[in-house]
C-alpha cells in the first residue's frame, strides 16, 4: 500500500517480501533442519505480483489466497542458476515448488506454520508494535513441533502469540483495510480490462511502473478512483463487510 493515503496507512517501516521470505526460511531451518523444506520456505511467495493481496481480491480469493500462486512452476523452473545449485544438492525442483507438502512451511487456517508466524513477527514489531526483539526472541526459543505442527512449549507464549495475532486482524483487516484492497483490486480491473496494463505485467513490473501506466491512460473512471485511493481520509470510508478471517488456533 506504498501508494495509498497516508490518512488511512501511515507505516513508518517498510516490510518486503524479500523479508518475510528470508524470516520464513530461517523459522523453517530451526523447525526442520531439512534444506529442501527451508528452499521450499524461502521461495513460497516467490510468484506474488504487484500489490500483492490485492489480486487476490480482484480474483474472489482473500480466504485461501492461492490464486496469485499460479506462476511458481513457470519462475522456478526457468531458473538456471537456481536448478544448477539444486542439481549439486541432489534436490528435486518439484519439492521446492510444492512446500504446501510442509506442514511447517504452511499449514491449513488456524495452525501455526513459519508463514503465519513470521506474519505475527514482522507485523507485530513493525506495525501494531505490541511485541519486541526479546519477545521474538522467547516465541522463537518456546517453538515446538507437535505432529509436524508448530507449537509452543509455554501457554504463555502461545497465548502471546494469539493476542498478537488478533491485534494484526484489527489493525490490517479494520473496514478501512477492506475499502482500500477492493478499490485497488478495482482499478486493476479495470485497467486490465481496458488493456491499459496486462494481468502478465503484475508479475513483470514493479508498483512504479504499473501505477504509472494507469495514469498515464488517462480514464477518468481509473484517475478518480486513484485520486481517492490516494487522498481519502478514515472518515470518508463507508463501514464495509470484512472477507472471513480464521485466527490462529487457541
Amino acid at each position: 500500500m506504498d501508494y495509498a493515503s497516508k490518512k488511512v496507512y501511515d507505516f513508518k517501516e517498510h516490510i518486503t517480501r524479500y523479508d518475510h521470505s528470508l524470516t520464513v526460511a530461517l523459522l523453517t531451518w530451526k523447525c526442520t533442519k531439512s534444506k529442501t523444506a527451508t528452499l521450499a520456505g524461502l521461495f513460497h511467495d516467490i510468484a506474488t505480483p504487484c500489490f500483492s493481496h490485492v489480486i487476490d481480491y480482484m480474483n474472489k480469493d482473500y480466504a485461501k489466497q492461492e490464486s496469485t500462486e499460479e506462476y511458481t512452476e513457470k519462475i522456478l523452473k526457468n531458473d538456471k542458476y537456481l536448478n544448477e545449485c539444486l542439481k549439486k544438492d541432489k534436490i528435486k525442483i518439484e519439492d521446492i515448488i510444492n512446500y504446501k507438502q510442509y506442514s511447517i512451511v504452511d499449514n491449513d487456517r488456524p495452525k501455526v506454520c513459519a508463514d503465519r508466524l513470521d506474519g505475527v513477527i514482522l507485523t507485530g514489531i513493525s506495525w501494531t508494535k505490541n511485541i519486541d526483539n526479546n519477545d521474538i526472541h522467547n516465541i522463537v526459543e518456546n517453538i515446538e513441533i507437535y505432529n509436524n505442527e508448530i507449537g509452543f512449549k509455554s501457554k504463555e507464549v502461545a497465548k502471546k502469540v494469539l493476542n498478537v495475532s488478533d491485534s494484526i486482524d484489527k489493525y490490517c483487516h479494520s473496514s478501512e483495510d477492506n475499502y482500500m484492497m477492493e478499490l485497488l483490486a478495482d482499478i486493476t480491473k479495470n485497467g486490465i480490462k481496458n488493456k491499459y496494463i496486462s494481468y502478465d505485467e503484475l508479475y513483470n513490473l514493479n508498483e512504479d511502473e504499473l501505477i504509472s501506466k494507469l495514469k498515464n491512460s488517462k480514464d477518468s473512471e481509473i484517475m478518480n478512483k486513484l485520486n481517492k485511493f490516494e487522498n481519502i481520509s478514515k472518515d470518508e470510508i463507508p463501514i464495509t463487510e470484512i472477507p472471513e478471517r480464521i485466527r490462529i488456533k487457541g
